[in-house]
């Protein structure tokens, strides 16, 4: 079920978990007691898996600060082809 934020008069602010089909609009504020509207906010989106949410803090990081590559990146560790010493082996197509 979502959360829904409300706001009475005073201020005060108020989640409540309510279906997505629920059509309340308003509710009676427990600190004041006085009539809380529901607001329009932003979705929880530190609900999130840990996974999920480090891809999201990359991307919105990435936006503002690219990286930026200042050298060639290395070759890596190529491992040279085996050489074999079977006759049979000299036959065969070289790539």
């Amino acid at each position: 079920m979502p959360l829904y934020e409300f706001r009475c008069e005073s201020g005060h602010v108020r989640e409540r978990a309510l279906s997505m089909h629920s059509e309340e609009r308003s509710i009676v504020c427990p600190e004041c007691g006085g009539e809380s509207s529901r607001l329009i906010s932003a979705p929880g989106l530190s609900r999130l898996g840990s996974a999920r949410a480090r891809a999201i803090g990359a991307a919105e990081a990435s936006a503002h600060a690219p990286a930026v590559v200042d050298r060639v990146p290395g070759a890596g560790s190529r491992r040279s082809a085996p050489v074999t010493r079977d006759p049979r082996h000299a036959k065969l197509p070289r790539p």
